[in-house]
């Protein structure tokens, strides 16, 4: 049975990064946690520090998303064991990526595998869970970058959020009883993904600010989101009307 005050939240790519943050804030609000990723040693010690802080109940798995036999196995199980799963995050990802036809096709291949069809697995095991249960909220994890195309080695990744994003306006349509859906389009939120482009990155905000505005709007259930809202707001809004030559130059 679900014992916890607010709900059990699933979040994949919970070892580091938005992921481990979004795990320390939902706790800290209340919830319980079921925690997944590749690096299990990190992923423990992310647990125990939450335990340790607010003794909230955190369970953790090993989970390379793009097994879809995996992610569908430990989903699964985490359901069982909590009784019941509230909000899934589809966080897990990575941001490897070189200009088409340049040698890069592995690493272009990796972020797709990982960010799109890991995600669509990830999406199929959630909406398994929560069609049983009658509710469940879905949220997806996005990215500015998915709202025009990009180059040189932002082209897989940004086509990758694109698909995601696409992924929840689907399932907003079919409109399933009981179930939410959220996109999160995060700006510059410092990452152990974004480290190496910090220094020539500009509105760069601190993992704590860029995670809580991150979750606040996930608490609202959000359809879409543009966080931080200053300036992802107008910059976003700027990014799907201005022409393909003067986006050339921002990015």
């Amino acid at each position: 049975m679900n014992t916890s005050a607010e709900g059990v939240v699933l979040i994949t790519g919970a070892s580091s990064g938005l992921g481990e943050e979004m795990a320390c804030q939902f706790a800290s609000r209340g919830y319980e946690l079921a925690l997944c990723a590749r690096r299990t040693d990190r992923l423990d010690a992310v647990a125990a520090e939450i335990r340790a802080a607010t003794g909230r109940r955190v369970e953790t798995a090993a989970l390379d998303v793009t097994d879809a036999v995996a992610v569908e196995e430990v989903f699964q199980d985490f359901a069982n064991h909590f009784g019941v799963i509230d909000r899934i995050v589809v966080n897990a990802g990575v941001g490897q990526g070189a200009a088409l036809g340049t040698g890069g096709r592995q690493a272009n291949h990796r972020t797709a595998m990982t960010n799109f069809i890991g995600a669509l697995s990830q999406t199929e095991a959630a909406l398994e869970i929560f069609r049983r249960q009658g509710h469940g909220h879905l949220v997806l994890i996005s990215s500015i970058s998915a709202l025009r195309g990009m180059r040189k080695s932002m082209t897989t990744y940004a086509a990758t959020k694109a698909g995601i994003a696409s992924l929840a306006e689907g399932l907003r349509l079919e409109n399933i009883n009981g179930v939410d859906v959220s996109v999160i389009y995060p700006g510059y939120i410092r990452s152990e993904m974004n480290a190496a482009m910090e220094a020539k990155t500009r509105f760069m905000v601190d993992t704590r600010v860029g995670v809580k505005a991150m979750v606040a709007a996930i608490e609202k259930r959000r359809a879409k989101a543009y966080v931080p809202r200053w300036p992802w707001m107008p910059i976003a809004m700027a990014l799907k009307t201005l022409p393909l030559s003067i986006i050339r130059n921002l990015t």
